[in-house]
């Protein structure tokens, strides 16, 4: 797993030799990861070798682990002796400059201690599952003081995953069962419950000796600091990686904490713990532009939009370096959509069948956001919407949220429709939400960095009508296809929504076919349907406003407008009624 010019060389830190593992160039930027435990360097080892490419890579194993020396006594694993052994290896590896300085698990919590105690020697951080313990004492604190129930539930959360901070504190029994043979089932929950198999140095062979000493970090730091903790803060550029299926680190930890850190980035990934091994390409990017970002060199498009969607600020729109793209944005709920994301800080993607009335949304999105961007295509056809997902790709990276809007109204008897009107209704409101989904979530999928999908079915999606079978069909399917899209996803960090409006007004009622009529007869209808949902006065925008929240809340299915809650619940507790009343002839 480590790159073939891996050099190791042993430093002497207070009172034990450390053994220093260093890959890529010297001369170049130093970046210094820290394991945590029970861990050793080689946690790193997939992402050290992608680093190496540009990066000179330092890694240690801390006192009492791998290779390193065990020293005698709980006092010797104190945070002052720990930072004078993180000192010899930086006046070692890189003397008289500053370096970038990664930390996971104890790893992170050590080289919080060092940020904040000595951030001369470091020109960027990157914390991942490990936060400072002073700040984690202070937010127990501030939850416990102002016992609300959520406070509560977060202070008892995280309580309940730090199980093994307690067991450590009994004597001798961890290091017996360290040294009995705790590694093999350790490794085997590793593997089943973190997706993370074993390979050649990562758990280490010296697992049962590395897990009985490091217990002694335990005893040594974590009761004392936070009994009494102390007021930690630090101008080192600092972003933190928020691992969102941590079992042992709460993402609420860090609630605040931009208060003690001035400069700093906030990025999730859906993922475990052990996110080093789990996600080494989304670890290694994440590090690469930070560090770039700091240095002040430029960054891809993608990537200098996405350290402006991390970073912390107290003006930061909610969306502020997000990508959204949406379909059918010409007008209606997709313009409204695409501007009330514009109006939160993200950049815009409006596509629609109509390009002039894309880049008119492209160029309002513009006036509150980033420039947007316009592109002609049809969503029904697959060759087109592939052209245009590599386009989007291409030209500005992967979508953070995708709006599946497009879609198209027809009405009358089933037996009025013709397959051409079902191949129609079906090519646009469903094959399109198809498209859409399928090749944006594979992208999102494959960045490894979650997103959002969006698809805009109907209240019709559940309230069956004589008047609207192919309709009421094609967003039913797609109200289903996103249920099913959200369970499969899930798992990628990829939330989806079906957005369910009832009436309102928009343009779909006067383009809307009507089957089995005169073109006269259809133009009444039309007029007529128009008038309807004008009076109703439901504007497309608080629709738009809907799903703003279903996308920050992860909302699965969403009615739109009081008619469409009411039918929602009426489908689940008396589909009868629901039977009844759609008998009845809406024209």
């Amino acid at each position: 797993m480590s790159t073939g010019d891996e050099r190791r060389r042993h430093v002497r830190g207070d009172g034990v030799d450390l053994a220093v593992y260093e890959q890529g160039d010297p001369a170049r930027p130093t970046v210094v990861l820290m394991h945590g435990y029970p861990d050793t360097h080689a946690v790193w080892d997939e992402v050290a070798g992608l680093l190496a490419e540009r990066y000179h890579v330092v890694r240690y194993d801390v006192r009492g682990a791998g290779a390193s020396s065990r020293p005698f006594g709980r006092r010797r694993y104190t945070f002052e002796y720990l930072m004078s052994d993180l000192r010899a290896v930086l006046d070692a590896t890189a003397p008289d400059r500053k370096v970038h300085l990664v930390g996971h698990d104890w790893g992170s919590i050590q080289s919080w201690e060092a940020a904040c105690t000595m951030p001369e020697r470091f020109a960027s951080f990157t914390s991942i599952s490990g936060p400072c313990l002073d700040h984690v004492a202070h937010w127990t604190r501030r939850k416990t003081t102002r016992p609300t129930p959520r406070n509560i539930k977060a202070a008892l959360g995280q309580a309940v995953r730090s199980w093994y901070i307690y067991f450590f504190q009994t004597p001798l029994l961890p290091e017996l069962l360290w040294r009995a043979g705790l590694g093999r089932p350790f490794a085997r929950a590793l593997e089943l419950g973190e997706g993370v198999p074993a390979r050649e140095g990562h758990p280490a062979r010296t697992l049962g000796r590395d897990g009985a000493a490091g217990v002694g970090l335990y005893r040594a730091n974590m009761l004392q600091r936070l009994r009494r903790p102390r007021d930690r803060r630090t101008t080192v550029p600092t972003q933190v990686i928020v691992p969102t299926r941590d079992l042992f680190v709460s993402p609420h930890l860090v609630e605040g904490l931009g208060a003690r850190v001035p400069n700093l980035s906030l990025r999730t990934v859906a993922a475990g713990h052990w996110v080093p091994r789990s996600h080494p390409g989304v670890v290694a990017q994440w590090i690469t532009e930070h560090i770039t970002a700091v240095r002040g060199e430029p960054l891809a498009i993608a990537a200098e939009r996405a350290v402006r969607r991390a970073r912390v600020a107290a003006d930061r729109r909610p969306f502020e370096g997000s990508l959204v793209v949406v379909t059918g944005a010409g007008s209606g709920i997709g313009r409204a959509t695409a501007l009330a994301f514009a109006e939160r800080g993200a950049e815009i993607v409006a596509a629609d069948l109509d390009l002039p009335a894309a880049q008119r949304t492209a160029e309002l999105a513009g006036l509150l956001g980033p420039a947007g961007r316009a592109y002609r295509v049809d969503v029904s056809d697959s060759a087109a919407m592939e052209d245009f997902a590599k386009a989007v790709l291409h030209d500005l990276g992967v979508p953070d949220v995708v709006v599946n809007n497009a879609g198209i109204g027809m009405a009358g008897p089933f037996l009025e429709h013709s397959e051409d009107d079902w191949r129609k209704v079906l090519d646009v409101n469903l094959w399109g939400v198809i498209h859409g989904s399928r090749l944006f979530a594979a992208q999102m999928t494959a960045r490894g960095q979650g997103g959002h999908i969006v698809n805009t079915a109907s209240a019709a999606a559940f309230t069956p009508s004589r008047s609207l079978p192919a309709y009421a069909t094609s967003k039913a399917a797609v109200l289903m296809l996103s249920e099913c899209l959200r369970a499969e996803l899930k798992g990628q960090g990829i939330g989806v929504s079906a957005i369910c409006p009832g009436i309102v007004n928009t343009a779909i009622t006067r383009t809307s076919r009507f089957v089995g009529r005169s073109e006269e007869q259809q133009a009444a209808s039309r007029r007529r349907a128009a008038r309807a949902y004008a009076l109703r006065g439901y504007g497309p925008d608080r629709v738009a406003e809907q799903i703003v929240a279903a996308v920050q809340r992860d909302k699965a299915v969403v009615p739109v407008t009081p008619e469409a809650r009411i039918s929602h619940l009426l489908s689940r507790v008396s589909p009868g009624l629901m039977r009844l009343f759609a008998r009845i002839d809406a024209d």
